[in-house]
């Protein structure tokens, strides 16, 4: 079955081409030009991958991005900016997107973006992880995607996600940054491991009672991370 994508974008010609490329490349393409469509057909319309424009008539890639995370949609997003500002590309991760491309951009590299996210989607489907796991004040339910803390239901990216999956199945062992890097991000192409760090911290914040002494993801300093349960 061919991988199904949405592109959420305004520009006429862009879409056009995108969707000629993308066609060629085996990928069936759907597309909407406007932000509530597209956030209509992400909900219902079971794609493999979301590639998002940030600058949209009504509803922006910003909202649309939120609004899937907080409804626990886990498809990987692309998101699309022509604002080169570290801003945008914070907000746009901490919203729950997986990745970002800056207009103007070579379509090799929109390409390699998309079959970059693809294969992490598989890494993070197997090895199967079955029922729910308890650990302190937190109960995860692997083939639903969700963690609860307290009872409460969390909002945690789909990255977020495969990376707790990651180190959930290796408990008690040092993972190294370059090893996570590579089995999560499903690629060994980021400049720098400092992409893990960030991660690290922002799955604290959410699961950790004090995230600043964290008691499950420890740093092993010199080597990496450890998951504790």
């Amino acid at each position: 079955m061919r991988p199904k994508i949405l592109l959420v974008e305004d520009e006429e010609g862009l879409i056009l081409t995108l969707t000629h490329r993308l066609q060629a490349e085996g990928y069936e393409v759907e597309t909407a030009r406007e932000g509530d469509q597209g956030l209509e057909l992400a909900l219902h319309s079971g794609h493999d991958l979301i590639v998002l424009d940030l600058m949209l008539p009504g509803k922006s890639g910003f909202e649309i991005c939120r609004e899937l995370r907080q409804k626990n949609l886990g498809v990987p997003i692309l998101m699309l900016t022509a604002r080169d500002q570290v801003v945008d590309k914070v907000v746009g991760l901490k919203l729950g997107a997986d990745d970002y491309l800056t207009k103007p951009f070579e379509m090799a590299e929109l390409l390699a973006r998309i079959e970059a996210l693809l294969r992490r989607v598989q890494i993070g489907r197997g090895p199967k992880m079955a029922g729910v796991f308890r650990f302190g004040a937190l109960e995860v339910d692997w083939q639903a995607g969700e963690v609860r803390k307290d009872g409460e239901l969390l909002s945690l990216s789909a990255r977020e996600f495969r990376l707790l999956q990651y180190l959930a199945q290796y408990p008690n062992q040092v993972l190294t940054r370059e090893k996570l890097l590579n089995e999560v991000w499903g690629y060994n192409a980021m400049p720098v491991t400092r992409t893990v760090d960030v991660h690290v911290a922002w799955l604290r914040q959410k699961l950790e009672s004090n995230p600043r002494f964290p008691s499950h993801i420890l740093t092993v300093h010199g080597l990496g991370y450890k998951f504790v349960p």
